[in-house]
């Protein structure tokens, strides 16, 4: 059986950073991890592992804008499009894998995700392959201190969740930058000023975006032109409760492995094995958040 783990997420999101944290935790744990690029922009030097497959050694983003004079939005499009009509050359590099992950490092676009038929269209091939699929979506943890721009990263997640319709796994990546004491600079306290603010973004909660009764915000806001949008928005997460994210902590091996041991449980990882349950999530010092 072969394994299949899509990276998604937008960009500065730490896809790739990440990619390479699961393969080296792979081989800590002896197994087996290959990088897979789906970035016809990537750098090569962003890579801490060779990919064992790349996309761009098909085609380039950088060699369709120089000799169709594409830009880069639309030079993407085209080289997936130019993916899905060369799929042989892909089922020929993705060889015989067994038991093994195949990690595939995904662009930071995230329109690829939530309204292209690309990656769609890519996922039913690998399932028609017989190779077990999951996606995970990354979002920087940095989008807690900024609420309106978290939930738009909530219904990006939901939007990329709907369009692929595969086993799903949303992460909060870059905790190890998340404290307790953020200060602005005019000295006052910015972002997640608590520890027990945290639960209501790992799993989301859509009063966030209502200020608290009687605040000066919600006077405001009461007032504004987005205060309705802001309510429709509550309603349409209150009423499909998809998204909820893991924490993860790439300095914490335990966080690591929790992310790993959910993956595995998504995708039923060894089929001649017992049915594996995720690890209970511990999350040290943000478990108790009530």
């Amino acid at each position: 059986m072969r394994y299949a783990v899509f990276v998604t997420g937008p960009a500065g999101a730490g896809k790739s950073t990440f990619s390479s944290s699961f393969i080296t935790h792979l081989q800590t744990s002896k197994r087996t991890g290959h990088l897979v690029n789906l970035d016809p922009a990537a750098n090569s030097d962003a890579f801490e592992y060779e990919p064992t497959i790349d996309i761009r050694d098909l085609i380039s983003l950088e060699d369709v804008m120089s000799e169709l004079d594409y830009g880069p939005n639309g030079g993407l499009v085209y080289c997936f499009e130019y993916l899905l009509q060369n799929m042989d050359w892909f089922d020929e590099e993705l060889g015989g894998y067994e038991d093994d992950y195949l990690i595939i490092d995904c662009p930071g676009q995230i329109e690829l995700y939530t309204h292209h038929p690309f990656l769609p269209t890519l996922v039913r091939h690998l399932s028609r392959l017989g190779i077990r699929t999951c996606a995970v979506y990354l979002l920087e943890s940095q989008f807690m201190e900024d609420k309106y721009k978290f939930f738009s990263g909530v219904l990006s997640a939901m939007s990329a969740m709907v369009n692929l319709e595969v086993p799903w796994i949303n992460i909060m990546s870059k905790m190890d930058l998340v404290t307790s004491n953020t200060e602005d600079p005019a000295g006052g306290r910015n972002g997640v000023r608590a520890k027990k603010d945290i639960a209501r973004y790992l799993e989301p909660d859509p009063l966030l975006l209502v200020s608290a009764p009687g605040s000066r915000e919600e006077s405001k806001d009461r007032h504004s032109k987005f205060h309705a949008l802001n309510r429709a928005i509550v309603q349409l997460i209150e009423d499909h409760p998809l998204v909820s994210f893991l924490p993860l902590d790439l300095t914490d091996p335990d966080s690591i492995e929790t992310v790993l041991s959910h993956i595995d449980y998504t995708m039923q990882y060894g089929e001649d094995e017992e049915p594996k349950e995720p690890q209970d999530l511990d999350e040290g010092d943000f478990a108790d958040m009530e």
